[in-house]
């Protein structure tokens, strides 16, 4: 099923009118209409085109963002009627999400009772903790735990964790050190508001002391009186932590000569984790000294996995093994963590025992889904091989998914220009979560619907959902095949990571667009794109064309080409710099006289959590798309190579941007 049909569907939809409402001759503009008027929260005009989105195939989300734009004022007799009469859909599960909020709230447990049991999605940390705070209000019941669990997970602090802590805090089931905790967690994610929001749970008339402690740290810490007290040591922690970011050789002195005696243990170590993590993350070799300050078991695992970072980086296995044995179990079990812990054991311990352990942590990891796993098959000396293709979709598995009304909305939303609102209907129609949630064929039969609508993104994206078989065609595809690969080998670049970063970067959605302005396929930035232009000698070039296929990718790849020179051929180099820029590249490599490392370690250690995710993944992309290209396995170690300090007399295109 083409997008022609599937606007053809949408057409026949909207002619079928319920009795009494008059045909509208683009009834597609007002879906689009109303979806600006959504986000403008203009409920009037919503109201009023409601009638004519009738009998279209996305009325359901015509009625969603009207029932939506006025939840605050709906009766709960209207929401009722919007869950039954859209029952089973996104829309109505979304809608109950939202609901719930407000109930919450408001506090009217008997209603949020009545409507939480059937909200599908469950995903929402602020509806769960509403949910533990009815609990708690209704019978006393002290979930203090699952409180803590959701609310430090929470990047923010949404109103529902906000409020169930309060509950528990109030109730004496939260201690004022699990508040505490909660606003270190803030500050170290850099979220100050969130930060003062929680300390002022414990402490609601220290908010001056606590502004100068953030607004002025060092200031604070250098200053403040000496002082046991409780509030004061917690204020000088967040100050410390607060003072680290752009200082942390300063935050570490400063502790070290005036804090370190009246502070508790637990917050020594908190400090000390937090200077050193900020350390590590500016490359400094006293990185690993600060961390050693305080026992690894008192740490973050944010704050341990620096540890670590700073450990490899050093080429330190021991302290990197202490500091991932000290992680959390959920944290540990990453294949990040499994693949080094590994590797740290096979260097600091030779027994025939460390050794069998350390290849069980490998073999438990091993295979072709993703960065770690297919370091770990190397590392055990098996090739990269591709998995058995799962057996040919039958007609009726591709009939069942085309049928689908979940699927059928999605991709006429897509078609018509709501990319946003189709992929959330997709994601939660293929969601494995779901009640009754597709299986691996209706996985494969679903991505196959996507890829063959050309919505690719949609296909990588379900196939990888897959649990025991693997479709790579699927995870892996080729679109702009011809144009990629004569364009990639005509410049002398391998097309398999032109792919590779093609694939992280854009899903191969042509018109994709990111939220800094970088454009098609290839994400590039108007300006490196007018830079690119003179150099590979596009004349007449306009920033308007970047979303055509052929500019994009004659820019996106000559870009890419000067950049892999620039780096003497080293992917990993030319990945992070196509992603944060050639200066930040460069600089991460080192100074002159640090030790050459293995790539995979350079990788691990980029400060910016976004280029570190992006460089493991285009390499990854690029192995495999490799020997789907070739043929032949290939060798993810050998394509990253390692990286070495770059030499003062080392020439380098500085011009790049």
């Amino acid at each position: 099923m083409q997008f022609k049909l599937i606007l053809t569907l949408i057409g026949l939809c909207c002619a079928l009118w319920a009795p009494g409402v008059s045909a509208q001759p683009n009834a597609d503009s007002v879906l689009l209409d109303m979806q600006q008027a959504y986000k403008k929260g203009d409920g009037k005009r919503l109201s009023a085109l409601l009638p004519r989105a009738e009998g279209h195939l996305l009325q359901p989300w015509a009625a969603y963002w009207e029932l939506s734009a006025r939840l605050s004022d709906a009766s709960a007799d209207e929401v009722q009627a919007f869950f039954a009469k859209y029952q089973g859909s996104y829309q109505e599960d979304r809608l109950r999400n939202e609901w719930l909020l407000l109930l919450g709230q408001r506090q009217d447990w008997a209603s949020f009772a009545a409507v939480a049991n059937d909200f599908r999605m469950n995903d929402d940390r602020d509806v769960r903790c509403y949910t533990l705070a009815m609990e708690n209000s209704l019978a006393s019941l002290n979930m203090a735990n699952e409180v803590k669990a959701q609310w430090y997970a929470q990047k923010g602090q949404g109103e529902g964790c906000k409020l169930a802590a309060q509950i528990h805090f109030n109730a004496g089931h939260l201690s004022e050190t699990d508040i505490w905790y909660k606003a270190r967690l803030a500050l170290d994610a850099r979220q100050l508001t969130t930060a003062r929001e929680v300390a002022a749970m414990v402490a609601p008339h220290a908010s001056k002391a606590l502004g100068d402690a953030l607004n002025n740290p060092s200031g604070f810490v250098l200053k403040t009186p000496l002082s046991n007290q409780r509030l004061t040591q917690e204020m000088v922690v967040l100050a410390l932590a607060r003072w680290a970011e752009t200082q942390p050789d300063s935050a570490a002195q400063g502790l070290s000569t005036r804090w370190a005696k009246h502070l508790t243990r637990a917050q020594r170590a908190w400090a000390w984790g937090a200077i050193g993590k900020q350390a590590a993350q500016k490359l400094s070799d006293d990185a690993l000294g600060y961390f050693a300050n305080a026992k690894p078991t008192a740490m973050s695992d944010e704050h341990l996995a620096w540890r670590a970072r700073a450990a490899l980086r050093q080429l330190q296995w021991g302290q990197a093994l202490e500091a991932i044995n000290a992680m959390r179990a959920d944290t540990a079990n990453d294949a990040t963590w499994i693949y080094w812990r590994a590797r740290a054991r096979m260097q600091t311990d030779n027994s025939e025992a460390a050794q069998a352990q350390a290849r069980g942590l490998l073999q438990s990891i091993a295979g072709v889904q993703g960065f770690y796993p297919m370091l770990a098959q190397e590392e055990l000396g098996l090739p990269l091989l591709p998995p058995q293709p799962p057996a040919a979709l039958t007609p009726q598995e591709k009939a069942t998914a085309a049928a689908h009304p979940g699927l059928q909305r999605a991709l006429a939303a897509i078609a018509l220009g709501l990319r946003s609102e189709g992929v959330r209907e997709w994601n939660y129609t293929t969601n494995l979560h779901q009640p009754g949630g597709m299986n691996d064929r209706e996985l494969l039969a679903a991505a196959d619907l996507a890829c063959q609508n050309a919505v690719w993104d949609r296909c990588i994206n379900t196939s990888e959902r897959t649990r025991s078989v693997i479709d790579l065609t699927q995870r892996f595809p080729m679109p702009h095949h011809d144009a990629v690969i004569e364009r990639s080998r005509a410049i002398g670049l391998d097309p398999a990571y032109v792919y590779g970063l093609i694939r992280q970067e854009s899903r191969f959605i042509t018109d994709a667009r990111s939220g800094v302005g970088a454009s098609g396929l290839m994400q590039v930035m108007p300006k490196t794109a007018r830079w690119t232009a003179k150099k590979i000698g596009l004349t007449d070039f306009k920033t308007s064309q970047l979303n055509e296929r052929d500019i994009n990718i004659a820019i996106g790849t000559g870009y890419l080409k000067l950049v892999l020179d620039d780096f003497a051929g080293s992917m990993p180099l030319a990945a992070a710099a196509y992603n944060a820029g050639p200066s930040r590249s460069r600089r991460w490599r080192g100074p002159s006289g640090a030790p050459t490392l293995d790539a995979a370690i350079w990788a691990e250690t980029i400060p910016f959590s976004e280029t570190r995710d992006y460089v493991k993944k285009v390499l990854a992309n690029t192995t495999l798309y490799a020997a789907m290209i070739s043929g032949q396995t290939q060798s993810l170690k050998e394509r990253l190579g390692h990286i070495s300090p770059r030499e003062a007399d080392t020439p380098e295109n500085r011009d790049i941007p």
